[in-house]
C-alpha cells in the first residue's frame, strides 16, 4: 500500500518518452473537440482544475483540439463516472475529471455504481493530497494526543472526507470526534469554525487549506494537529501521521486502503474501450503538461498545487485497491458502519 508517486511518475516519464503512439492516431483530433466532464460543482477546486487543463491539454495533441468544459456534480462525481463508463463516446473525444472518492465507491457506497474500476482508462493524476486536522486555538486540543484523550467536535459533510475521515479515525485509532454533518463543503466548516459552531474539521486537504485560509496559519488560528495519507507530506516532516497511531495490522491495512485515494486525488479517465493508439496520445499530452511552462504558471496564478501522476502509475494505485485483502475490507466498511 505504500506508493512513492515521485518514482512512479520518473518510471513513467522515461517509458512515454520510448513511445510514440501509431502513425493513425495522430491526425485523429485535428478539426475535433475534446469535452471535459468534470464531476463536481462550478467554482470549486475539481472545476478549477478542469477548467486550467482545458486551457492547455489540447496544446499538446496533434491538431490541437478545442477542450471545453461540462459540469456533471451530481452525487459526487458518481453520475459523472457512470455517464463516461456507460454512456459518453468511446473514441477519446470525451474525457472526464473525477472526485476521488469514486475509487472507493463500490466498497463505501456501492449503491448507484455502476463502473468498474479496472476497465476505466487512467489518463493520469493532477495532484495527491495530504488530509489535515485542525483544531480552532479556542479549543483545548493542542497535540495529536489530545484527540485521544478529548471530545473534538468537528463539522461534516455526509459521505464526504470531512465526515469519512473522523469516522475511520474513531473506529480505527480510537480518537473522540464529534461530528457534526450537514454543512456542504470545508468552506461552510470553515465559517462554523470561525462562529464557534464546532471546534475544528477532521480532514481538510492540506493544498487547499494554504490557499483558501492562508490567515488562519500565519495568524495561528488553528493548530494543525494530525496528517493523513500514505507517506508524510514534505511540508509537514513533523506533524504526526494517523498511521503512526495505529496499533493492530488489519486496522492499518483499511486506513491505508483508505488513503489510496489521496494518492490519486485527482483522477482523469477515458470511458473504457477508448483506442489504445488515442489513450496513449492523451497520456503523452497530459505528462507534457508538467514541462510546460505557461501551464505551470497558470496554474500558479489559480493557486493550485500540481503533481502529476502518469496514467500507468495510477493503474498501479488502482490495482492495489482491486488486490485489497478481504479482512481489511471487511474492518474498512465496518468501520464505516459506525
Amino acid at each position: 500500500m505504500r506508493l512513492t508517486a515521485r518514482a512512479f511518475a520518473l518510471t513513467s516519464l522515461v517509458a512515454l518518452s520510448c513511445v510514440a503512439p501509431p502513425a493513425q492516431a495522430e491526425d485523429f483530433y485535428a478539426g475535433k473537440q475534446i469535452t471535459l466532464i468534470a464531476g463536481a460543482a462550478t467554482g470549486g477546486g475539481y472545476d478549477l482544475l478542469a477548467r486550467l487543463v482545458a486551457r492547455h491539454l489540447g496544446l499538446h495533441l496533434p491538431g490541437n483540439p478545442t477542450v471545453v468544459v461540462q459540469n456533471m456534480p451530481a452525487a459526487n462525481s458518481l453520475a459523472a463516472t457512470n455517464h463516461l463508463a456507460n454512456i459518453a463516446a468511446r473514441d477519446g473525444t470525451i474525457i472526464g475529471l473525477i472526485q476521488r472518492g469514486m475509487l472507493l465507491a463500490r466498497v463505501i457506497n456501492p449503491s448507484g455504481v455502476q463502473f468498474d474500476l479496472s476497465k476505466l482508462r487512467w489518463i493520469g493524476n493532477l495532484n495527491s493530497e495530504t488530509a489535515v486536522t485542525l483544531a480552532w486555538n479556542s479549543a483545548p486540543h493542542v497535540t495529536a494526543k489530545d484527540l485521544f484523550d478529548k471530545e473534538l467536535v468537528v463539522g461534516g459533510q455526509t459521505g464526504v472526507d470531512p465526515e469519512i475521515t473522523p469516522r475511520l479515525y474513531n473506529a480505527l485509532l480510537g480518537t473522540k470526534f464529534k461530528i457534526i454533518n450537514g454543512y456542504n463543503g470545508t468552506n461552510e466548516i470553515g465559517l462554523a469554525m470561525e462562529r464557534g459552531e464546532v471546534q475544528g474539521v477532521g480532514d481538510w486537504s492540506w493544498s487547499s487549506l494554504k490557499v483558501q485560509k492562508p490567515d488562519w496559519l500565519r495568524d495561528k488560528k488553528v493548530r494543525v494537529l494530525l496528517q493523513g495519507a500514505l507517506q508524510k507530506d514534505p511540508e509537514l516532516p513533523d506533524l504526526p501521521n494517523a498511521l503512526d497511531f495505529v496499533k493492530d495490522p488489519t486496522a492499518r491495512q483499511a486506513l491505508e486502503l483508505y488513503f489510496t485515494q489521496k494518492t490519486v486525488a485527482r483522477p482523469m479517465i477515458t470511458p473504457p474501450d477508448v483506442p489504445a493508439d488515442r489513450l496513449a496520445l492523451l497520456r503523452k499530452a497530459f505528462m507534457a503538461l508538467g514541462q510546460d511552462k505557461d501551464f505551470l504558471e497558470d496554474a500558479a496564478r489559480s493557486k493550485v498545487d500540481i503533481g502529476l501522476l502518469s496514467g500507468e502509475d495510477v493503474e498501479k494505485v488502482v490495482a492495489l485497491i482491486g488486490g485489497a485483502k478481504a479482512e481489511a475490507v471487511e474492518r474498512f466498511t465496518s468501520a464505516l458502519a459506525n
